[in-house]
């Protein structure tokens, strides 16, 4: 059980890290052009140097939901980290981690949401700019997605013993 529980929180953290490393980094579409290599992020534009990401007006409100809910993940992810701390300290033996998988499995459709209004809107929409293909910060944060919603019912079923 302790394997578990270990296990369990090491997945955890490596989920939180990879969170913020996908939120930050501006690798999500990756292209060529001219220029050399171009990617964007959910804050940038970059190619030698960076610029803010110019978005069409359209596509504005689009970009701020996605940044939003990826902020709310990692938000969630880390009350969940610390719930799962206080929990295992303080929770009678056969108790389960209700709230802490509750609270996971909404970081996990926070992460849901974003990734897929950015799949929606932004995949392969890069103008003028050849082989456009995702990134790393993408698969990062749909790697997320599968990790959040495993610990999150793992959270559910696991029992203190």
């Amino acid at each position: 059980m302790l394997v578990l529980l270990a296990g369990i929180f090491v997945v955890h953290i490596a989920t939180v890290i990879m969170l913020f490393v996908s939120t930050i980094a501006n690798v999500w579409m990756v292209s060529s052009s001219s220029f050399g290599t171009v990617s964007t992020g959910l804050w940038l534009l970059c190619n030698k140097t960076c610029s803010q990401l110019q978005v069409s007006s359209r596509d504005e409100a689009s970009l701020k939901v996605v940044q939003a809910f990826m902020i709310l993940s990692i938000i969630f992810s880390l009350v969940a980290l610390i719930l799962f701390i206080i929990q295992l300290f303080t929770l009678e033996k056969g108790k389960r981690f209700y709230m802490t998988g509750a609270v996971m499995l909404v970081c996990w459709m926070c992460i849901l949401i974003a990734v897929s209004i950015y799949t929606a809107r932004f995949t392969g929409r890069m103008l003028y700019n050849t082989n456009p293909h995702h990134g790393y910060c993408f698969i990062l944060a749909w790697i997320c997605f599968c990790f959040s919603f495993v610990i999150g019912i793992l959270y559910l079923v696991l029992r203190k013993k």
